[in-house]
């Protein structure tokens, strides 16, 4: 311990001589752990790549298996059921039909958000995109919950071309319309650099804290019809041959074992789909990669901004998703060709869906995809890059240690070089659920979670200690993989781990006990919810 915490402490210190940083995290959504170019998709991501390159990429991060859930815990440093937000939020459609506080479904006051504690820090705290944390009462949106700047949507979706209400633009709290030629990922980012060059005038030399979450890719898949182009007849050779060049490339890049068997494809054999289906699967997984490509050429245009305004050296950027890619839509997705060539044709949040057989594949190596809390779930790509904080000599290195969501609370914490506060509002906060992720910003080889973490989402559950997980689904029984072996989930060992089994179900059910997971999570309120609002 000693030798832990004496490099936190150089950390800190070195953190402390540069100036407290600005702060960006850019979250996207829906997008799967092998997308993007760095972690071994053919998609062109060149900006999300160089910032890989010039600062380090997390191997082991995890978010929660699902949109809302991982907002509410990425904000607050607490498992979601803590926040209230258990399972999903309220949608336009009407308020959760639950009342227990862990599930009613939007932000409660026994937590506190990042821009919550970086605005009392006197960070400018800034937001654009999607909020997903509270529809009907505004004193659950972003302004009322410490962020200065807002535009973006409320809700969990949105068209990318013409939000309009219920699941339209909101700019501070009010509604705004969108403009010809509107698209949501250009419009996050406009308003991004807009907030920022506002907050950073000669006047004003606090730092700022952005949090830049796209709607890309989530459904609908509204692509713009350059981007759409330029992978249209990429994806003729199906999902199996995709997944074997992501595999390949994988391994050759050093970002997975070797060693490990990759998860198998669910769908259908790719040469047994008529012609007519093969071109319409290979139109939808264009938009898919055309939504990506958009992000990264904003990202693109964030950063140069970022140049423009000297503002670059000093600021940390984090890149994530918010969950695995999204199997919603049937095994072969949904959409016709032309809702896939030209968006404008559909309403509000009907369009094209990728599938579960594109998800299964945008997850390559892992099992599973959104919903779920096997590795294809919950694992993300993390980027972060920070040239005046992160040493030379790591950039463009791995970070294999393990962390999760409710990690970036106490790292910004740090950071800001200020503190958690007890209580919001004359109500008593939980305590923090993660650690500092600074030391492996720095460089320390040790891990962070020196204990077990855990995970619950729609009655999915699993626990990390070590290398040991711990998974359950609702397909199956209690299964226990050795992650350092074998984290594609191939080989279950609970047959030939008992004890150590009934251990880790016996530390899970406490934890989920405390945290007010119910046993088992409300069936008749999920089956009632996915009938009355749909998915999220």
């Amino acid at each position: 311990m000693t030798g832990i915490l004496s490099h936190s402490a150089i950390a800190a210190k070195h953190v402390s001589g540069l100036g407290r940083p600005n702060i960006i995290v850019m979250m996207v959504d829906d997008m799967g752990f092998s997308d993007i170019g760095c972690y071994g998709g053919e998609i062109q991501t060149p900006h999300i790549d160089a910032l890989a390159r010039g600062g380090l990429q997390f191997t082991q991060f995890y978010n929660t298996g699902r949109c809302c859930p991982t907002r509410a815990s990425l904000l607050t440093g607490l498992h979601p059921h803590q926040t209230g937000i258990g399972h999903m939020t309220e949608t336009p459609a009407g308020p959760s039909p639950m009342s227990d506080h862990p599930y009613q479904g939007y932000l409660n006051e026994q937590c506190v958000t990042l821009a919550e504690v970086l605005k009392k820090a006197g960070y400018s705290t800034l937001m654009t995109g999607k909020w997903h944390l509270g529809y009907h009462d505004k004193n659950n949106w972003p302004l009322q919950r410490g962020f200065e700047k807002y535009f973006g949507i409320i809700s969990g979706a949105s068209h990318f071309m013409n939000p309009q209400p219920p699941r339209g633009l909101t700019y501070m709290n009010e509604p705004v319309l969108p403009g010809p030629g509107f698209y949501t990922t250009d419009a996050f980012t406009e308003h991004a650099m807009q907030f920022i060059r506002e907050s950073t005038t000669e006047d004003n030399e606090q730092p700022f804290f952005l949090y830049l979450a796209y709607n890309a890719p989530h459904w609908p898949l509204h692509a713009k019809s350059d981007d759409l182009a330029k992978y249209e007849g990429k994806y003729r050779g199906g999902w199996h041959a995709l997944m074997e060049k992501r595999l390949e490339k994988q391994r050759a890049m050093g970002l997975i074992d070797p060693s490990w068997q990759a998860a198998p494809h669910e769908g259908p054999e790719w040469g047994a789909l008529d012609e007519k289906t093969r071109h319409l699967l290979d139109l939808r997984m264009a938009a898919y990669a055309a939504c990506i490509d958009s992000v990264d050429q904003n990202i693109g245009r964030l950063v140069a901004f970022l140049k423009h305004q000297q503002l670059y050296e000093n600021t940390l950027l984090f890149f994530l998703s918010d969950n695995g890619a999204c199997q919603e839509g049937g095994i072969l997705g949904s959409g016709s060709e032309l809702e896939v060539r030209d968006p404008l044709l559909s309403h509000g949040t009907a369009g094209p869906r990728c599938g579960q057989a594109w998800a299964n594949a945008s997850n390559t190596p892992f099992r599973y995809y959104k919903h779920f809390v096997h590795e294809g779930g919950m694992s993300t790509p993390l980027i972060a890059h920070w040239p005046a904080g992160i040493p030379w000599h790591l950039r463009g290195s791995f970070v294999r240690q393990m962390g999760f969501l409710p990690d970036f609370m106490p790292t910004l914490i740090e950071l800001a070089q200020t503190q958690y506060p007890v209580e919001r509002a004359g109500v008593r906060l939980h305590p923090l659920a993660g650690k500092s992720l600074l030391p492996l910003l720095q460089g320390e080889q040790t891990p962070v979670h020196q204990e077990p973490v855990y995970w619950e989402h729609e009655g999915n559950r699993a626990m990390r200690d070590g290398k040991w997980k711990l998974v359950w689904s609702r397909k199956g029984p209690w299964e226990l993989y050795d992650m350092d072996a074998d984290r594609t989930e191939m080989h279950d060992l609970s047959s030939k781990e008992p004890e150590r089994l009934r251990k880790m179900i016996g530390r899970w059910e406490s934890w989920a006990k405390g945290v007010g997971v119910s046993f088992p999570e409300p069936i008749n309120y999920y089956k009632a919810y996915k009938q009355s609002q749909g998915n999220q």
